[in-house]
């Protein structure tokens, strides 16, 4: 069932080709039915990891260190729970969007985010840090891809999303080199193991740097996010919603895996500056990000900037270096990939009805879309921080976990970033909504079912992680803390 998760996505991925070249239609339905699979099995697996713990698998029965391991524990299993399931809805989403922006395009399209989905789930399955620079080169290379599928600016966007991201990918794999170079292994828990009589060595910290800026680029953390705005704004509305919640934020659990399962809780908070380092980078994203996003014109772009922004809320809770901190963080990341998921559909639908892109043009559609707007307003006050969303309760924890660190710095960052996005959302709602401001060239389309379907399911999920996040939180506290905690 563990190899499923990555074997059905990857499997539908090879033989689309073979059956789209005759049957083009046939493309969308086998690749939903490929992704149902997957969230079935993950949903499975993840049943089994609350039950009975941890699961490990080494492939063709080689052990570790020296074979290939995958594991499933608590944190990863809810990871390709949300992987597998907003991949689905978002391609179901994507249906009429598709045929708008891709024209012939549609077999390879559907091949590439099935290859994207199954090395997504691999970087989170993998326990060794050279498979899990694998399955993110695969993930980047069908990134690039996606985005440039469109053609026109997109082209441009991809192709210095492809420079910055080979740039990142060779820094972590620089990293890597001096990482196995000192300890003599790639398996993450052996080399857990053995770092802790390395801590003096000036490779096993140039190694660690290296790995934190290759995948900093990935993850887009300020300054290394310039690449990110680009290419999801110009990126077809039919994809962004499916790389924006997924590529950046499976590049922050694998960072949150190196820094608590590799170099240890004990390391990160007493011998070396990891975790002032990481938080202070996420104070800078925060900030930095809210206040771009809150200067911005276009639709997609503010959504571009409050992701970032918002990555780096996720990295300061995992850089508090306690168990509030820590829950808060991940409880937040599951949030954050519903909140931009939904985002990018409401992006996407706006467009849908009428080619709105800019601020100025929302007022079109004010009165003529309530679903879209009712979708909106949850999102945004599930990122604000308003109870009972599920961004109020992993806000919450992270405020408790830097008070507990005795970090009012992180505290007052926390609080002005709120307020820059609390602004910039109001930016955008109050042309949807305000009287005054009387409708230009009013439209009249109802966007298709799988659209309205999309928006709703998951504007629903954000108040239900809300709802539920006592519950949600203690499982993770049982299956998903590393150790030292």
């Amino acid at each position: 069932m563990l190899v499923l998760i990555v074997l059905i996505p990857l499997f539908a991925a090879i033989t689309i080709p073979m059956i789209g070249l005759r049957q083009e239609s046939a493309c969308r339905p086998l690749a939903l039915t490929a992704l149902a699979g997957m969230n079935i099995a993950s949903l499975s697996i993840y049943n089994e990891v609350v039950r009975n713990g941890t699961i490990h698998y080494a492939l063709s029965g080689w052990p570790p260190p020296i074979g290939i391991e995958w594991v499933v524990d608590g944190l990863s299993g809810i990871m390709l729970v949300a992987l597998s399931s907003l991949s689905l809805i978002a391609l179901a989403y994507a249906g009429p969007l598709t045929s708008k922006h891709l024209g012939r395009r549609i077999v390879p399209w559907h091949t590439m985010i099935l290859m994207l989905v199954a090395s997504l789930a691999g970087m989170i399955l993998a326990a060794d840090l050279f498979n899990l620079f694998v399955f993110l080169e695969v993930a980047s290379l069908c990134s690039y891809a996606l985005i440039g599928v469109a053609g026109g600016r997109a082209v441009i966007a991809a192709f210095r999303y492809l420079i910055v991201g080979t740039i990142g990918a060779s820094l972590y794999l620089l990293g890597v080199a001096y990482i196995y170079s000192a300890t003599g292994s790639l398996n993450i828990a052996d080399i857990g193991q053995r770092l802790p009589s390395l801590m003096e060595s000036k490779t096993v910290v140039i190694g660690i740097i290296f790995i934190f800026v290759g995948l900093g680029i990935k993850m887009a953390l300020v300054p290394l996010h310039t690449w990110l705005p680009d290419a999801y704004s110009n990126a077809p509305d039919a994809i962004t919603p499916i790389i924006a919640p997924l590529v950046t934020k499976v590049a922050l659990f694998a960072i949150l895996r190196i820094i608590y399962w590799m170099i240890g809780t004990e390391t990160s908070l007493h011998h070396l500056p990891v975790l002032f380092f990481t938080g202070l980078a996420g104070a800078l994203t925060m900030l930095i990000g809210a206040f771009l996003a809150l200067t911005q014109l276009e639709i997609k772009r503010i959504f571009a900037y409050a992701g970032i922004s918002h990555l780096g809320l996720i990295v300061m809770g995992i850089a508090m270096g306690n168990t509030e901190g820590f829950l808060g963080g991940v409880f937040y990341l599951l949030t954050e990939m519903v909140m931009q998921t939904v985002l990018f559909f409401i992006a996407g639908a706006i467009f849908y009805y009428g080619g709105v892109r800019y601020i100025h043009e929302l007022s079109r559609l004010r009165g003529q879309i309530p679903l879209t707007l009712t979708a909106l307003i949850v999102v945004a006050l599930s990122m604000v921080g308003v109870p009972p969303t599920g961004g109020f309760f992993g806000k919450w924890y992270i405020l408790l976990g830097a008070l507990k660190a005795g970090n009012y710095i992180a505290v007052f960052t926390i609080t002005i970033a709120t307020i820059l996005t609390m602004a910039y959302f109001l930016r955008i709602i109050r042309p949807l909504v305000v009287s005054s401001l009387q409708p230009e060239q009013p439209i009249h389309i109802q966007a298709p079912f799988s659209m309205r379907f999309g928006m709703s399911v998951l504007s629903i999920t954000i108040i239900a992680l809300g709802i539920f996040s006592d519950r949600i939180i203690t499982i993770l506290q049982k299956t998903a803390m590393p150790i030292g905690f």
